[in-house]
Formats: structure tokens, sequence, C-alpha cells
């Protein structure tokens, strides 16, 4: 297919287009950009910096690329890059790394809607979606299938686990850990995204040991790090020890559920 440009859109000369992008009238394309083969760029949007992936959508008036919100900011060479097939809606804003990390990445087959933002120095996984005016702030790790609903803001430095759901509203100032649905402010798991798990190919059995380590860790009376201890000497599919393995990763400490969370004895 071939490339095509529109005569309003301005492009650096030492950008790399590949065959079959699209861009759109009044976009411009700044210093130090690579767009992959098949990717469509709507009117109003600015990239700079940033290395974006094949067959990816923006639909109009993104930022990506741009600097990073960061007072210690002063102007390094830093990157944005994303993997293939993303879809980026309306007033999206993708912000390149601070000198901390150099880079923000996400991945592929997300779906980031209308104002919604990431921050420098994220790191998102595959096939995340952040709904309508949700904010990951810097430094964010949110893993793949992960799905952060509108007007959700995350602090600087908190991870959200594979899987995992945060509600509308919520605010999230310590790690979630993946498969579960938290909600709130300030937001804790309330249940496991069980109809999350079925949707996405998860067994019975994998199903089954995944309750049985968020019961044991918040509901069977055990100080967190006896349960881990206790759960590791078990045989755990890889899909279960994933939660402990996050936790044991956590610097931020872990959201833990309240009294009244469902503890998932059926």
């Amino acid at each position: 297919m071939p490339t095509k440009i529109h005569p309003t859109a301005v492009i650096d000369p030492k950008a790399q287009i590949d065959e079959g992008v699209e861009i759109g009238p009044f976009t411009v394309v700044g210093e130090d950009v690579q767009i992959g083969a098949g990717t469509k760029i709507g009117p109003h949007c600015i990239f700079e910096f940033c290395t974006v992936g094949k067959n990816n959508l923006f639909t109009g008036a993104a930022y990506v690329g741009m600097p990073p919100q960061d007072w210690s900011y002063h102007g390094e060479h830093t990157r944005f890059t994303m993997g293939d097939s993303n879809v980026i809606r309306e007033n999206v804003t993708l912000h390149r790394g601070s000198h901390a990390t150099n880079l923000t990445s996400m991945g592929s087959n997300c779906m980031l809607m209308a104002n919604s933002h990431l921050g420098h120095d994220c790191r998102v996984g595959n096939n995340v979606i952040l709904v309508n005016s949700s904010a990951p702030a810097g430094h964010v790790h949110i893993g793949d299938r992960a799905t952060i609903s509108g007007l959700v803001g995350i602090h600087q430095f908190t991870r959200i686990g594979a899987y995992a759901m945060v509600s509308g509203g919520g605010m999230v100032n310590q790690d979630i850990i993946p498969y579960v649905i938290a909600q709130g402010d300030r937001a804790r798991p309330v249940t496991l995204n069980v109809v999350g798990l079925r949707r996405n190919g998860f067994t019975p059995e994998q199903i089954k040991s995944i309750k049985h380590v968020f019961k044991t860790l918040f509901f069977h009376g055990l100080m967190l790090k006896d349960a881990i201890t206790k759960l590791r000497a078990e045989n755990l599919p890889p899909q279960a020890t994933l939660i402990l393995d996050f936790i044991e990763g956590s610097k931020r400490g872990i959201a833990r559920p309240r009294r009244n969370a469902v503890s998932l004895e059926d």
C-alpha cells in the first residue's frame, strides 16, 4: 500500500515513515521518529522522539513522545516506544521517559480511550485498556490484559498486576496484585476477576489455584510473609505463583482487601 501524507502535515526530513502509513491534516512528525508500516494517524497529532510499531491507529489530536512532566527533566534525549496494533483515541497524551530510565514503553494490542494519559517512564504490557480520562503517573507499571477504568488515577511508581481491573474513579496508591478487581479511594481488591480469567482462557483448575492463593493470603488469618512461605511449599501452577512473585517484588506495598471483600469460599 502506498504511503499517504496530507499536504498540510509537517514531516521532519529525517523521520522514518514505512510503507502504507497514512498521516492526516495538520499533523506534525518531528525529530527522531520512526513509524511502522500500516499505521494510520489522524489530524492534529504531534509525534517526536518515539518509535511506533505497525498497524497502529491514532484517531486524532494525540500527542506522542512529548517531554516528561518532571521538573528535573532538562532536555535529555529520551524516548517513547510502542508495539503493534494499538488503538489511540482522541486527545491521548503519551510522554517519553525522563532521565531516570530514558524510556516510556507500551506493548501491542492496547486501547487507550479518549483523554487518557500515560506518564513518563511507565511500562505497559500487551492488551491493556485505559478507559476515558484514566491517568497512570510516572513510573507506573501495568501488566498484560489489565483494564484501567474511567477516571482512575494511579500514583507514581505503583504497579498494576496482569489481568487486574481497577473500577471507575479508583485512586490507586499501592500495588494491585494480578487477577483482582480493585475499587475505591484508596483502591483495594474486592474480589477476583473470575469472569476476565474465563474469557482469557484460564482453565477451571488454574482458576481454582488462583482462588486458593487469594484466600490463603488474605482470609486465613496468616501474616502475609507466613502465607507466602506456606504457598511456596505447595505445587502451584505458574499462573498462581505469579501473585507471589508480584508481592515479593513490591516496593510500595500491596493493596489488601477490606474486611467486606468477597473471599471466594465457593
